[in-house]
């Protein structure tokens, strides 16, 4: 990761440069999901060091498939040939047995050089070719690819003719495996007849998402993907099942959005409430805590801390500054943060533990390494956080216990920083 800072006339150093992502590429974001579809096989049209590298990458996070890509070096791109080779790639994928879904990930050089949409073909088989643009220089973090990849395959597949199935809401976001079994249960209680997660392994449900009445964001950057959900006439519902006061007003707007049975729901949010309360008081936590990193919801997790009784100053975010945020971000001020950063940099973070000297860090791994330096106990946000139960009682629970047993260790790490010192 490349550190560019900026000098003033003087020479004196300036606020660091936030014009590029701090993290790998973001188009990560969107093969995650791209990758994972049954029946998709992705198309990449870029050059031969980003096809390595997102590859890699992918392929170590969990996918199970090629990725077909055209040469794309410079004499094909001196000759124009991008769209060509794009095409023919194209061809090829269409081809193979069972394949239902062929996304072309157009990425930075590919678009600089020009990838028209109308020059590709709509089908190639029996397979649907749909467009996604995430070039790193127009998208500053790897969550709002994912969004761009949900909103164009919503914005081609979606199922639009035909009556919208009552009492049916969508969820937007990539969850730890036993969250929608929960969300799931929780919503047939209070009346849902049908719940959608996306992104998932069925190109199917991005179809049967079309027909749905409502859409529900669990995660706060699906910008796009909400706006194709309004150009279909679903409504929204903001905020996200996090937390103690965030899970019952969750509750109470499905419901309101949904028009359900009002006592009810009322019901069922009075009890995952008393749920949440009662965990808070079994186990309450205590010390400062700094929430960091690139995934889009560090303003929640923070939330749910300071719920449980940390004290959490300072919390940052790759993403950026959007409506869905807002409400964390005022609940938080309201509740003794300090500083909230959007778009944040490494430099910011380490600055940040110098202000505050936190009894936990949360964050990239960069910064977990700077924090440990100091003797503090730091994770990584992504492997340690976003890997586990988050939403409801239970993913608070889960959350809690596991934060209350890391604030245990500051004497370890210190001994360790003391032990290497010499």
């Amino acid at each position: 990761m490349a550190e560019i800072i900026e000098l003033n006339q003087s020479g004196a150093t300036k606020s660091p440069c936030k014009l590029h992502p701090q993290s790998m590429c973001p188009a990560f974001g969107s093969l995650r999901i791209l990758t994972r579809l049954e029946g998709s096989h992705p198309v990449m049209a870029t050059d031969t060091g980003c096809l390595y590298g997102l590859t890699f990458v992918t392929h170590f996070y969990g996918a199970s498939k090629s990725i077909l890509a055209p040469q794309l070096g410079t004499a094909e791109l001196m000759s124009g040939q991008v769209v060509e080779g794009t095409r023919a790639a194209i061809e090829v994928a269409g081809k193979e047995p069972g394949v239902k879904l062929i996304p072309v990930v157009s990425l930075c050089v590919a678009e600089t050089a020009g990838m028209p949409e109308e020059l590709l073909p709509k089908k190639s088989g029996d397979a649907d070719v749909v467009l996604v643009r995430v070039p790193a220089y127009a998208i500053h973090s790897h969550p709002e690819a994912k969004d761009i990849a949900v909103a164009a395959l919503l914005n081609r597949l979606a199922e639009r003719e035909g009556p919208v199935v009552d009492k049916s809401v969508v969820l937007l976001g990539e969850v730890f495996p036993a969250d929608p079994l929960l969300i799931d249960a929780l919503l047939r209680r209070m009346g849902v007849s049908e719940t959608i997660f996306l992104p998932g392994r069925s190109i199917e449900d991005f179809r049967r998402a079309g027909r749905a009445a409502a859409m529900a964001p669990l995660h706060p950057f699906y910008k796009e993907s909400m706006n194709i959900a309004r150009s279909i006439g679903m409504s929204i519902a903001g905020g996200a099942p996090v937390g103690i006061s965030g899970t019952y007003a969750w509750i109470k707007s499905i419901g309101s959005i949904l028009g359900l049975d009002e006592a009810l729901v009322q019901q069922v949010a009075d009890e995952e409430r008393a749920k949440a309360t009662a965990i808070v008081a079994a186990q309450p936590l205590s010390g400062t805590v700094m929430v960091t990193g690139y995934e889009g919801t560090e303003l929640a997790y923070a939330r749910m801390l300071v719920e449980a009784g940390a004290h959490v100053p300072y919390v940052s975010t790759s993403i950026g500054q959007d409506p869905l945020v807002l409400p964390d971000e005022m609940w938080l001020k309201a509740h003794g943060t300090k500083e909230v950063i959007y778009r944040k940099a490494l430099e910011e973070d380490v600055a940040a533990i110098d202000r505050y000297t936190p009894d936990l860090v949360f964050g990239t791994t960069p910064l977990a390494s700077v924090a440990k330096e100091r003797g503090i106990p730091a994770m990584y946000f992504t492997n340690q956080l976003a890997s586990r139960p988050f939403f409801l009682s239970s993913g608070m629970a889960a959350t809690i216990e596991f934060v209350a047993e890391v604030l245990t260790k500051g004497d370890r790490y210190r001994f360790m920083q003391e032990f290497f010192a010499d």
